[in-house]
């Protein structure tokens, strides 16, 4: 049952309010990392005709965790699915995936080495906004320093709202 406080509920109506693209995804970003507890949550937006993307949207919960973004469009079709087996999966248009502990997930799962040295997290949500067999972005919460078991709640409010965002992540690439 979604109650009102549920990220679903929030994100219907954050949506509603009919704001610009990039403010109403810094919104959710904050929105969802506040709902979810997590110490940081991201956003990266894809130009799936044009194979490349870029980490528009971060929130932190305080100065302690590392804020990334990415002012450039980068490829990301190229090396980074060789390096990355997250992206890949998203890339090719497979579930979310969902890391209890990047300490103990393996290598079909992602690179440890590439998550250490990139992000620095230690749990983490890789959801993938998928649309007409492309993807449009990935939403990402995360944690640092202890794992995070993310409940089959915490997975089906994410997954209920990764349709609600992709026509604003593609509202948003097309005014970039």
């Amino acid at each position: 049952m979604t109650t009102n406080n549920s990220i679903p509920e929030r994100t219907r109506h954050l949506l509603a309010q009919n704001q610009s693209p990039e403010a109403t995804l810094q919104q959710l970003v904050r929105q969802i990392g506040e709902a979810l507890t997590a110490d940081r949550c991201f956003l990266y937006v894809r130009q799936p005709e044009h194979q490349r993307g870029r980490i528009a949207f971060c929130w932190c919960k305080d100065d302690t965790i590392p804020y990334v973004t990415q002012p450039d469009w980068q490829p990301d079709t190229t090396d980074l699915p060789k390096e990355d087996p997250l992206i890949r999966a998203g890339l090719s248009m497979k579930p979310s995936v969902y890391v209890d502990d990047v300490e103990t997930a393996g290598p079909d799962v992602l690179n440890r080495e590439y998550e250490h040295k990139t992000f620095g997290h230690r749990a983490l949500i890789h959801a993938h906004i998928q649309q007409d067999g492309q993807l449009w972005g990935i939403l990402q919460p995360s944690l640092f320093g202890q794992p995070r078991h993310w409940t089959a709640e915490d997975k089906a409010q994410i997954e209920a709202i990764l349709p609600m965002l992709q026509p604003v992540v593609a509202a948003f690439v097309q005014s970039a």
